[in-house]
């Protein structure tokens, strides 16, 4: 199986538990690997037959700052969830990170893999 990927993915959003979060956006940062096969798309040499990462990660955004949540696993499942639907992959796994959360910590997050089912 072949891997797109996409790193580093930055979305400006309200994500949070506590009052402060919901009251000002932060930085999230998102790697997103999907499993697929590029064969039909490298051989045909055309966007239509491949895994999009520029429409994948326009989706990424606008899922997350469409409708702010409190929690990243939410987020997370929701995502994974979109791209399994909406994408050709057979499995994706999303990490989000949260540099602000935590002020002795560089960055916290979540990650998941989540495989579609036939």
């Amino acid at each position: 199986m072949d891997k797109v990927f996409i790193s580093q993915l930055q979305v400006n959003t309200i994500i949070g538990v506590y009052d402060f979060e919901k009251e000002s956006k932060q930085d999230l940062f998102f790697d997103v690997e999907m499993l697929t096969d590029i064969r039909a798309a490298a051989q045909s040499d055309n966007i239509n037959d491949a895994v999009d990462y520029a429409v994948v990660s326009e989706r990424i955004i606008a899922h997350t700052t469409a409708k702010p949540v409190e929690l990243l696993e939410t987020l997370v499942e929701q995502l994974a969830s979109i791209i399994l639907t909406e994408f050709n992959v057979q499995q994706v796994m999303i990490r989000v990170s949260k540099p602000a959360a935590v002020a002795a910590a560089k960055t916290v997050g979540v990650e998941i893999t989540r495989i579609r089912h036939a």
